[in-house]
């Protein structure tokens, strides 16, 4: 038995699917890969394939790249006899599935489309409807198994779409044992990142772009009279930075706010941090999220997709995400309360079990065992 696992860029399968291949492997498939080989191909992921395929897949839905992708694929897969294959991210998916929609042996191929959250949602861009939503309710008909990640993608796709089956699974997991298991001095590592012992820390995880929305946030802590002790730290990098930072410059949050890039620290930060902020304006089921609760700490998020299916008011703040006003205030009641901080991080801790990468793991081997089961 052979499977396809196949991505836009290889960087999604290294982040996110090595735990997906390896329950193929462990059921019995040969795995191959094909995805934009974007960077050097890490050992982990030569060791457990066959084939690595390289297609120019581009993430521009125009792009005459995605014209080569389509016929690279479709001779990989005209020429290959596969039992499973199994997409990811609109580009690669689309095309995938359109190939596999012009070949000889479709039938005996079982399409698993795993959406990370589709383009079009509640408050999407008019265009993004007019694009995503045609292209993805036509191809659902050439989809076996639709897996959707949170509940508005699954009740949407599982009333509108035509996949013979649509499955939600509780996103990609994370590893809570992995971050349990992170020990972090926290008045050391605040020295570290040049925090005082009595400074209320709040962290945001993301790219610098406008779709993270982090203005929004530097906005309401602006807002905020006294704010000595306030610290807003945020990880990540992108094409918002020098917006960002003239913001900051320009409200003299100088002392306040603190870009610190890339990390390769986010647990050890999340340990030592007092709120979680995550302001995005569209998400699947953020894992940055999902890591700030395994670290206890309370979330102000906004009411979005994804958002939604983790945080509620127990667990901290669901707010309208282009308002700061509400950032403000949620900011300033869990800044007032720390009975409140410590409860809602205790919730959020408890409530993030299920999402745990064994338990979604295990209910993504049902699904693949399903399949092998159908096929002899």
């Amino acid at each position: 038995m052979r499977a396809l696992v196949v991505t836009t860029i290889i960087d999604t399968i290294e982040a996110f699917l090595l735990p997906h291949i390896d329950i193929l492997l462990d059921s019995g498939y040969d795995v191959d890969i094909a995805t934009n080989i974007n960077v050097p191909t890490p050992d982990n992921i030569m060791n457990k394939c066959d084939n690595i395929y390289n297609i120019e897949f581009n993430r521009s839905p125009l792009s005459t790249d995605n014209v080569k992708a389509y016929k690279k694929i479709k001779n990989i897969l005209n020429t290959k006899n596969y039992d499973i294959v199994y997409v990811h991210t609109p580009i690669a998916s689309a095309i995938t599935r359109l190939a596999c929609k012009n070949i000889k042996n479709i039938k005996d191929i079982n399409i698993i489309y795993f959406a990370h959250g589709f383009h079009f949602f509640e408050g999407a861009p008019i265009k993004n409807w007019i694009i995503f939503y045609p292209i993805e309710k036509y191809l659902s008909k050439f989809t076996d198994i639709l897996i959707t990640i949170n509940k508005e993608d699954y009740e949407r796709a599982n009333k509108r779409f035509k996949a013979k089956k649509t499955v939600l699974l509780n996103g990609v997991g994370i590893d809570l044992k992995k971050i349990q298991e992170v020990i972090v001095g926290k008045e050391e590592k605040r020295k570290e990142l040049g925090l005082k012992k009595e400074d209320i820390v709040l962290l945001s995880v993301g790219e610098l772009n406008s779709n993270k929305n982090h203005i929004e946030v530097l906005k309401a802590i602006n807002m905020i009279d006294n704010k000595e002790n306030i610290k807003y730290l945020i990880c990540g990098r992108g094409d918002k930075k020098q917006f960002l930072n003239n913001y900051i410059h320009e409200n003299g949050l100088d002392n306040n706010v603190e870009l610190l890039g890339f990390r390769n620290d986010i647990i050890e930060i999340c340990k030592i941090s007092d709120i979680f902020i995550f302001p995005s304006k569209r998400e699947g089921l953020p894992v940055s999220v999902m890591e700030a609760m395994a670290c206890g700490l309370p979330v102000i998020c906004s009411n979005i997709r994804g958002n939604i299916d983790l945080i509620d008011d127990y667990g901290g703040k669901v707010v309208k995400k282009n308002n700061m006003n509400y950032y403000y205030e949620g900011i300033i009641n869990l800044i007032k309360n720390p009975l409140a901080r410590n409860r809602q991080g205790a919730y959020n801790l408890d409530k993030i079990k299920k999402f745990d990468k064994d338990e979604v793991l295990q209910e993504l081997k049902l699904v693949i065992n399903d399949i092998k089961r159908g096929n002899s």
